[in-house]
């Protein structure tokens, strides 16, 4: 780590009993103790062994800012690697700016987004997909997604990217070796366990890059559609799945004229719902707008919810039917027949009946009065079918990985079409190293200044 600034930044939100203030880097301890004033000891934090707390006073000259804790962490055992402390300050903003101005005014820096764990990484206390995980888990907002984060910061998807590379990089030494005696006509690598190896290592990557579907739907939330014609009660399912009026509900038609998003979690599982714009035919240019963009949302829906008001005529329903059907290929749909309190039992057979000749799975419900909403949120959980995830799982969730691995897999294809058609070494070495070239990236063995600056920009400050 070449930077020598020391840093310093609030790590904890506003609003709390307690706010804590970070400090890193080579004058850490020794900045902190200029201001700091213990009350019962004379020994200074210089002084102080590591992973100790002590009590006493923020001064600013003859005026006590607050009374505090200092936790001292001393290189390279702490966070980032660096001489660290931790200032526990009572919450009060005004108190934390103080602090913070003192701090800045003995010759600290603010923080930059990230820069915490940025210096972690640099520092080797954690590689790249690691440092990653630190965001994640932040963010992490059910089970799924705190025990995916939790995985990745035990560095088990870490693991498995550093053997596959460790067993590359001895082959490839191998091929390598051969290209030095190429007159005397020796062969170093032996090619059928290159090929086994070859073999395995597509079956990892493969694996790797195939868990992004899940590990996306569970960072992300599984896209739910909620589509139909208007003045059926998408809007209305909205607001009563995610408990707020977040949609504009009204009897007139077309009141919905553009996508409206948000998620929840129902048992465990994060949605992403999209209210869309009634489908019908209009010479509203506005709404026109708004209904073309319902399809395309349609597009990227894992889930469609297809809203019917079940006093439609049969007719009706059946032309809206034939009108989705053909754009859920390949999805999960869902006929909701909405406002069945005002049908009887002969009309409920009826729809049961359409909805079995579409192939599809189906519920009545009134979202105005909540009736079998509940069932509803169980029937899209059994629907989503996502897998019960532990902290063991290596599954992928983030985008700059799913990328790295699918170029990595193209790389491996061509080692293992090399091997097949007896290609010369040269081409075999070059297209091993691209392999690991993208392995690498991901664990940080291979970065640049431009993908760690877009990395660590999107962390919170003081993280």
């Amino acid at each position: 780590m070449i930077n020598q600034d020391t840093i310093c930044a609030v790590a904890t939100a506003q609003g709390g009993a307690i706010g804590i203030i970070r400090v890193s880097g080579p004058e850490a301890i020794a900045i902190t103790s200029s201001i700091f004033m213990p009350v019962q000891e004379k020994v200074k934090l210089q002084e102080k062994e590591a992973y100790t707390l002590t009590f006493g006073k923020i001064c600013k000259r003859e005026e006590v800012i607050d009374e505090v804790l200092v936790s001292l962490f001393r290189a390279p055992h702490s966070y980032t690697g660096e001489d660290s402390t931790e200032i526990s300050c009572h919450g009060s903003s005004y108190i934390l700016q103080q602090v913070m101005q003192l701090l800045i005014e003995k010759g600290c820096r603010s923080a930059l987004p990230g820069e915490f764990t940025q210096r972690a990484f640099l520092n080797g206390k954690m590689d790249l997909s690691q440092a990653e995980a630190v965001a994640d888990l932040i963010a992490s907002s059910s089970a799924a997604t705190h025990r995916l984060a939790m995985s990745q910061m035990r560095g088990g998807f870490s693991k498995e990217l550093t053997d596959l590379r460790t067993q590359l990089l001895n082959f490839v030494s191998m091929v390598e070796l051969e290209l030095d005696f190429s007159e005397e006509d020796v062969e170093f690598a032996n090619r059928d366990a290159l090929l086994k190896l070859t073999e395995n290592i597509e079956q990892v990557i493969t694996r790797l890059a195939d868990s992004f579907n899940v590990g996306n739907a569970i960072k992300n939330g599984i896209p739910v559609a909620i589509i139909g014609e208007t003045n059926a009660g998408k809007s209305t399912l909205l607001n009563v799945l995610l408990n707020e009026e977040k949609a504009i509900v009204s009897d007139i038609h077309g009141t919905t004229r553009d996508v409206i998003e948000d998620t929840i979690t129902i048992k465990g599982t994060l949605f992403r719902f999209i209210d869309t714009a009634g489908i019908r035919e209009t010479h509203d240019k506005i709404e026109s707008i708004g209904i073309e963009r319902t399809f395309r949302k349609l597009d990227q829906a894992e889930i469609v919810l297809c809203m019917i008001a079940a006093t439609d005529s049969h007719e009706q329903i059946e032309q809206l039917a034939a009108k989705i059907k053909p754009k859920c290929k390949g999805k999960q749909l869902i006929m909701v027949f909405n406002k069945s309190d005002l049908i009887t039992e002969e009309q409920k057979n009826d729809l049961e009946k359409l909805a079995i000749k579409h192939k599809s799975s189906h519920i009545f419900i009134s979202a105005k009065n909540r009736e079998n909403t509940i069932e509803l949120e169980d029937l899209l959980v059994k629907t989503a079918n996502l897998p019960t995830v532990t902290q063991n799982d290596v599954i992928v969730t983030n985008i700059r990985h799913y990328e790295a691995l699918v170029h990595a897999l193209d790389s491996i294809h061509r080692v293992k079409d090399g091997l097949h058609n007896n290609i010369s070494g040269d081409f075999l070495s070059q297209d091993i190293r691209e392999c690991m070239h993208y392995l690498g990236e991901i664990t940080g063995t291979i970065s640049n200044d431009e993908i760690l600056g877009n990395i660590f920009s999107h962390f919170c400050i003081g993280k």
